[in-house]
């Protein structure tokens, strides 16, 4: 069992021929990606590295039986690339766009959430499930090992650090979720801690947040009252100045509220041991395993 991609994931690279798109299809491939089709409106029968282009999601689908989708189209334009995903049922879209305007990502999430449909992102560095082989995001593969600790992140750079940081101490990850960092992204830090309690595979959890918003203080709650497996949890952005907005679009925090002081002291209170700094996440999951 996985977390939402697995060995039969078919994935759609939308904006398969621009820069991005082309290097990271690459990079997907070597991993072990089976990447079915790409998309580019007016490129039909094309190819990228052996990947066949199409004018629509829907072609592609229809070719080539694909039924996830990863999007690396600009931001203007990544809202109805991902809307033309979820029309097409592909289920998980992840979204590695950063600057996607609000309206569109509140647009996105609620198409998503009618239909049952998972949003990754936007502003993500993808998933990726060692066992499976399988990586649908940008993240470097070879930092992340095979192994039982589920891995969810805020933070793009901080998800590799802190994975290869465990993979140096050989405790390896089931499946390492990038959640974004604007203020509205798709799968949530709760239900990502839902899909994980639910996967066989995972026998522990690493929380990697960050300022700003209360979603690591809705997560802890949760976690106290309806997982039982171990957690160790990170939060980046520890000195940073009340009103100011660090790194992420959604890391911005306003009096006490989405301070790092007060997501420790939830993650803390609901039992879980938080590190103080990255590379000792790997250190407090072998205590507490």
């Amino acid at each position: 069992m996985a977390v939402l991609v697995n060995n039969d994931t078919k994935v759609v690279v939308q904006g398969i021929t621009g820069t991005q798109g082309k290097y990271h299809t690459i990079s997907m491939l070597k991993y072990g990606t089976m990447i079915v089709a790409g998309t580019s409106p007016g490129k039909s029968g094309e190819e990228v590295n052996g990947v066949p282009v199409y004018d629509s999601v829907s072609e592609a689908v229809k070719a080539e039986d694909a039924n996830a989708s990863i999007i690396f189209v600009p931001a203007p334009f990544a809202g109805d690339a991902a809307l033309e995903a979820i029309a097409a049922d592909l289920n998980p879209v992840v979204v590695i766009t950063e600057h996607v305007p609000v309206k569109d990502e509140i647009r996105v999430i609620h198409a998503a959430k009618q239909k049952g449909i998972t949003i990754i992102g936007p502003n993500t560095p993808g998933i990726i499930t060692p066992k499976a082989k399988q990586k649908v995001g940008i993240m470097p593969g070879h930092v992340f090992s095979e192994g039982d600790v589920g891995l969810m992140s805020r933070s793009g750079t901080l998800t590799y650090e802190i994975a290869a940081g465990m993979t140096n101490a050989g405790i390896g990850i089931s499946t390492a979720i990038g959640l974004g960092g604007d203020p509205c992204v798709g799968l949530t830090t709760i239900e990502a801690v839902r899909l994980f309690r639910n996967d066989n595979d995972t026998k522990a959890l690493v929380i990697v947040g960050e300022i700003g918003g209360d979603a690591e203080e809705r997560a802890a709650v949760y976690i106290q009252k309806e997982y039982d497996l171990p957690v160790v949890g990170f939060i980046a952005g520890r000195t940073a100045p009340p009103g100011k907005r660090m790194g992420h679009a959604g890391a911005i925090i306003s009096g006490s509220s989405g301070t790092a002081a007060a997501k420790i002291k939830a993650l803390s209170d609901a039992g879980i041991a938080v590190a103080e700094k990255p590379s000792d996440v790997a250190r407090l999951l072998r205590e507490a395993l």
